[in-house]
């Protein structure tokens, strides 16, 4: 196989015909992924404090990434247009409104950058939502609402069963968020046909069915959560907190929201 078979094979066919993903091009993105993160990390490190309040300001660029997505899975655009729209160029695409917006927010607002940044992001994805429900009738009404409740039950249970230093907001809004994505995806294969697209997740759920990644995904980040939750350094661990919401919360809302609609 030459080259470009090579790429053809394992990256651009998997995103042409939505194969899913295959061990090579999901150890590539995954580290792309982990060099991103740590030069993000050391430019904004110098420049604002990874706490909550940075978290939750980059949920709404979540929720707009999660919505464009499903734009997309609806097939409003065509190719290759729609290429931009899938993953991973749906990252880039975010991170290229978020991260210059998040820029002009600290330059003119300073400490209080969190207030315009998330409004914006709130904006941009509440217009792309009112697309959606303008243009798409809805089928699943169920499977977000029933999600998170699944997902706050386990989140309750995390919090029981936890030590004290690991009963923080941002500790809990990762096991949510990966939650939320465990269920989503176990309502999607089990009761409305969809399939999984990750090489690991797509294995297990071969081997010991659907109900399993909520399971796994449980123990999985109990034990990242403690690990991290034993970091000294704050920001740092913070900051690898903020990944993991994306990583958990980005998927889970595209899902929820594609099989609400049906697409």
């Amino acid at each position: 196989m030459d080259i470009w078979g090579f790429v053809k094979k394992y990256y651009i066919d998997s995103i042409v015909y939505k194969e899913g993903y295959n061990v090579v091009n999901t150890l590539t993105w995954a580290g792309i992924l982990i060099v991103a993160v740590y030069v993000l990390y050391r430019f904004l490190s110098k420049r604002l404090e990874f706490d909550e309040k940075f978290v939750y300001a980059n949920i709404p660029y979540i929720l707009l990434g999660s919505s464009v997505r499903v734009v997309e899975d609806a097939g409003f655009l065509n190719p290759p247009i729609s290429y931009i729209f899938m993953t991973p160029f749906i990252y880039i695409l975010i991170f290229l409104v978020a991260f210059p917006t998040l820029l002009l927010s600290l330059k003119f607002y300073g400490d209080r950058y969190y207030r315009p940044y998330s409004a914006i992001g709130l904006v941009l994805a509440s217009g792309v939502l009112i697309l959606l429900f303008v243009n798409l009738p809805v089928f699943n009404a169920w499977v977000i609402p029933a999600g998170v409740g699944l997902a706050a039950l386990c989140s309750a249970l995390f919090y029981a069963v936890s030590l004290k230093p690991m009963r923080n907001n941002l500790s809990m809004l990762v096991i949510f968020s990966h939650m939320l994505d465990g269920f989503e995806t176990f309502f999607g294969i089990s009761y409305l046909g969809y399939w999984e697209l990750h090489v690991l997740p797509r294995y297990l759920i071969e081997k010991f069915g659907p109900a399993i990644l909520p399971v796994v995904k449980f123990f999985v980040f109990y034990a990242i959560i403690y690990f991290l939750d034993t970091e000294e350094d704050k920001n740092l661990k913070n900051f690898v907190k903020f990944v993991l919401v994306v990583l958990g919360l980005a998927p889970a809302l595209r899902n929820g929201i594609r099989m609400m609609f049906g697409t």
